[in-house]
């Protein structure tokens, strides 16, 4: 079971299969899916209801922690942003998506940060990571934000709607998020 995690503006919780229609709507919408690694276009409101049954089972199971976004001021769904366990290396993988109505507004920053700390103070991970495609500099950006350094890109990474994309990788240790080298 997840926990409720909060910000100064979100709630971090549980995703619901309630949230199906939401999150048809937002992930659903083409510049959301042309900018992540891995949502389809179109996305159907049955697509969106088998993704939140699928996570939820590998929420079950300890290998992702997928939170709902959920904005404090109007309790509405902007977005996801989960962390992708690989237990044997203690490492996690922080991936995102953000409706379009609430790109800019740095909640994935703020969401962001906030997953690193509990990535590294509750489930004692020992890095976490993160990609994008390389054009996507606004994801890139939240990564830079959130106190990851880049650490590297993999030319025509993907293969995303018949065109090969770069893909470029951030992550920090837990070395560096206590403050040491």
């Amino acid at each position: 079971m997840l926990p409720v995690l909060e910000t100064d503006r979100l709630l971090l919780r549980a995703f619901e299969l309630t949230d199906a229609s939401s999150v048809q709507e937002l992930a659903g919408d083409v510049e959301v899916a042309r900018t992540t690694l891995s949502i389809p276009h179109p996305y159907s409101l049955e697509d969106a209801e088998s993704w939140i049954s699928f996570i939820t089972g590998s929420s079950n199971e300890g290998q992702g922690y997928p939170f709902a976004l959920v904005s404090k001021d109007s309790n509405l769904l902007i977005g996801c942003m989960s962390i992708n366990v690989a237990r044997p290396h203690q490492r996690g993988e922080l991936a995102y998506w953000i409706g379009q109505p609430y790109w800019g507004k740095d909640y994935a920053t703020e969401a962001a940060r906030r997953l690193v700390r509990y990535g590294f103070e509750e489930l004692d991970l020992n890095k976490i990571w993160a990609a994008a495609m390389s054009k996507n500099m606004a994801s890139w950006s939240v990564m830079k934000k959130a106190g990851m350094y880049f650490e590297g890109e993999q030319k025509q990474h993907i293969l995303k709607w018949d065109q090969f994309e770069d893909v470029v990788y951030y992550g920090m240790t837990k070395t560096h998020y206590t403050g040491g080298n």
